[in-house]
């Protein structure tokens, strides 16, 4: 039974390298906001309303937590087993849908665009997880898991490889940026979005976090590893307005499950430990310097000393 520290500074922060310690705040502690779930994902924070939605994918449904009273609420059954979310720069929800095997955007009053859902002429497999850039752009990635089984969508074979996509904000057009890829999961840009990281979650013989050059806003260069996450499993990523890049981790190992944060050059400064593994985060809160973590059964909070970039 996990209980949460009474201690200050709260022993599950741990400094790494010592410029971590500028971005945990003493008498801050990580927060257990909610639990009960099956396998949370894809947390997003509504500032206008302070809110947050988040995906428990094999309930199929988004749920909501209201920060002002702590309420859980159900955003919207069934999702389409809805996995990442993120907003788009009018403030829209933008979400992976593993059953519907596309990508969609809610509108103001409610109602759904598709915003892809094939390629080619072939269906997409189960779009994963999606940022958008500061040009409007929606970057996502496309892996299989959605459709491996029952539990978080529904069982078809993959018609198209494992790909990275970007949707042309004015025309609406889906390209390829980046193929081949070996379990393409959490992404996203550095703070001036020159860079885009990429989680490569069945890469062999070890998972690993990628490096791209963004050129010109739309096209991918000089792919390069920048973390090597030996046992562990990275997922969900986002950047801090410093690079620094916090990384929901885990392997069912209490010595992983939690939130690494590595250094803008890769190097591992800091870790939250979490008694479950962190499929994925973001930042919210008044400032953005509040990092929610979508654990597999628990929604988890922490405030830190550092702002989370706009758009993540």
């Amino acid at each position: 039974m996990w209980t949460p520290s009474t201690r200050y500074p709260d022993p599950a922060i741990e400094i790494i390298d010592a410029s971590f310690a500028r971005y945990r705040v003493f008498s801050a502690a990580v927060e257990r906001l909610a639990t009960g779930f099956r396998w949370c994902e894809g947390p997003v924070w509504f500032g206008d309303g302070r809110y947050l939605l988040w995906s428990d994918i094999p309930n199929d449904r988004i749920l909501r937590w209201d920060e002002e009273s702590g309420a859980i609420g159900t955003f919207r059954k069934p999702s389409r087993f809805a996995n990442g979310n993120t907003r788009d720069r009018q403030g829209r929800l933008v979400t992976c849908e593993h059953g519907g095997r596309r990508v969609t955007r809610t509108e103001y009053d409610g109602t759904i665009t598709v915003l892809a859902d094939a390629f080619d002429g072939r269906r997409l497999n189960s779009p994963n997880d999606v940022v958008v850039a500061s040009d409007g752009a929606v970057w996502f990635t496309d892996p299989p898991f959605g459709i491996a089984g029952f539990y978080e969508g529904e069982r078809a074979e993959p018609e198209l490889s494992q790909n990275v996509y970007r949707i042309d904000p004015e025309t609406g057009v889906l390209e390829v940026v980046a193929s081949g890829i070996a379990g393409p999961n959490g992404l996203c840009f550095s703070p001036d979005e020159s860079r885009l990281y990429l989680v490569e979650s069945r890469g062999q013989p070890t998972r690993r976090i990628v490096a791209y050059d963004v050129v010109g806003g739309r096209a991918l260069r000089d792919r390069r590893v920048l973390i090597d996450a030996g046992p562990g499993t990275p997922d969900g990523i986002r950047c801090d307005v410093d690079g620094n890049l916090w990384c929901g981790w885990g392997m069912g190992d209490d010595a992983l499950d939690g939130v690494m944060v590595f250094n803008p050059d890769g190097r591992l400064i800091g870790r939250i430990r979490l008694p479950e593994r962190c499929a994925n985060l973001c930042f919210g809160g008044r400032h953005r310097n509040r990092l929610f973590m979508a654990a597999s059964q628990s929604l988890y909070a922490l405030y830190v000393d550092v702002q989370g970039c706009a758009g993540g």
